[in-house]
């Protein structure tokens, strides 16, 4: 049987380690997937770099849009990423017949639904395993493993940036700016880092992870978004000292009145198996109806483990690239003409526990005052902590919560941060029990 002939967009860090990892286990990948898979061209502007990576085993080209309509093409890997370009190839590839693999989460998080809908009407697949989480098998799990049961919810730490600050900030008492630096001169984290700290990256991948969920169009402009650049030392030693440890998670739930889509920094008790996810790592738990609570661990990021999620597509692809496309898996886990309309809840809607902490006078009736404004708001405290006075005479106050509605707590938080007894704002951070 002829091989697969496979157009590769971009040779960087995931596309050498796609070459390396094809080329190594050569071999192993012919006898699962039932016939040799090989890339036969590259499309790298940087042609000096390409050539020392490939020599002559496949042909290189600078433009990309020559690999996307090329008749001997058979399944076209997009690892250029960005969701301009991008996506203009991959349509491009979609229309000339090619089956696509992408690992860009932002390209399916704001482009998804047109990219799949132009696959569907063509007949040919696109595969995104490499999109979320690396190396980390959760889109397989989600569209075939888990395909019995009802899912109920799931968090994750999909940034591993933002969780290797974290653990910095934890684990050797870093202040913020000092764990990103950290995290910059290891590599870990860009030059510009806004997408990591500031929650957007794992917007990115949670969007594709909702859908595949709870059967819904991708979302990516409805998600609420809140990062951990202004996440405190004292914060984090607080909860510590509550028994909890703040991460920053990617949710998303079904509710009675829609879907919950959010990344923000989360109280998680430390007792939890996802709290002890350290450094650079990724997991996510995902809760179904019937299998309870399932935990997925790895590398998030990186050439091979990355790479290892790419090639597994392109294998995939190369099972089915025969089958009558009604009989695939489904792009987004449901049938096309069965996805949801089920609306996206605003964060105003969501109810969960809270971490409230708020600097206070050192003066008798303060105590009473706060939780006369919390009593009010219908928001009823699960446990509270008062520290050693500060200079002048100040407080800090920790309060957790019992579960309550979003808007109620910011109502209750404008009220508090009004009594003249209370210094500054009041530091907010929701918490999960992920039960």
């Amino acid at each position: 049987m002829k091989p697969i002939r496979v157009g590769l967009l971009g040779i960087g860090t995931v596309g050498g380690g796609t070459w390396e990892v094809l080329n190594r286990n050569a071999d192993e990948i012919r006898r699962r997937a039932g016939r040799a898979i090989q890339i036969t061209q590259v499309a790298d502007k940087a042609l000096e770099r390409a050539g020392k990576i490939v020599g002559r085993k496949a042909k290189i080209l600078a433009d990309a849009h020559q690999v996307a309509r090329a008749k001997n093409i058979d399944i076209v890997v997009e690892l250029i990423g960005g969701t301009s370009v991008a996506k203009d190839l991959v349509l491009e590839a979609i229309r000339h017949g090619k089956h696509v693999v992408t690992a860009n989460k932002a390209l399916l998080a704001t482009h998804g639904n047109a990219i799949f809908a132009a696959a569907q009407k063509k007949g040919v697949m696109v595969a995104f395993e490499a999109a979320v989480c690396g190396g980390i098998p959760i889109i397989k799990a989600l569209r075939e493993g888990l395909s019995a049961n009802r899912i109920e919810w799931i968090a994750g730490i999909i940034n591993g940036t933002s969780n290797f600050i974290l653990s910095e900030m934890r684990d050797k008492g870093l202040a913020f700016d000092a764990a990103l630096k950290d995290a910059q001169r290891r590599g870990y984290a860009e030059t510009d880092p806004t997408f990591d700290i500031e929650g957007v990256d794992a917007a990115h991948k949670l969007t594709i992870l909702s859908a595949l969920a709870f059967g819904v169009p991708m979302q990516f402009k409805k998600a609420y978004t809140e990062g951990i650049a202004r996440l405190t030392q004292q914060d984090i030693r607080y909860a510590e000292e509550l028994g909890y440890r703040i991460k920053l998670l990617g949710i998303t739930k079904r509710k009675h009145k829609g879907i919950e889509l959010r990344v923000h920094p989360t109280l998680v008790p430390a007792r939890r198996l996802i709290a002890n996810v350290e450094g650079v790592m990724n997991a996510v738990l995902v809760k179904g109806d019937a299998v309870g609570p399932t935990l997925y661990y790895g590398a998030g990021a990186g050439s091979l483990p990355t790479a290892s999620a790419v090639v597994a597509d392109l294998v995939d692809v190369t099972r089915l690239i025969t089958a009558d496309p009604g009989h695939r898996v489904p792009h987004l886990a449901f049938q096309p003409d069965q996805l949801s309309d089920t609306p996206i809840l605003p964060i105003g809607d969501v109810e969960t526990s809270y971490y409230l902490r708020m600097r206070v006078l050192d003066r008798p009736g303060v105590l009473a005052d706060i939780t006369r404004v919390l009593a009010d708001s219908r928001i009823s405290i699960d446990a509270m902590m008062q520290k050693e006075p500060l200079g002048e005479r100040q407080v800090d106050i920790v309060m957790l919560t019992h579960q309550a509605i979003e808007r109620d707590v910011n109502q209750a938080m404008a009220k508090i941060e009004k009594l003249p007894t209370v210094v500054g704002k009041v530091t907010r951070i929701r918490l999960e029990a992920l039960l």
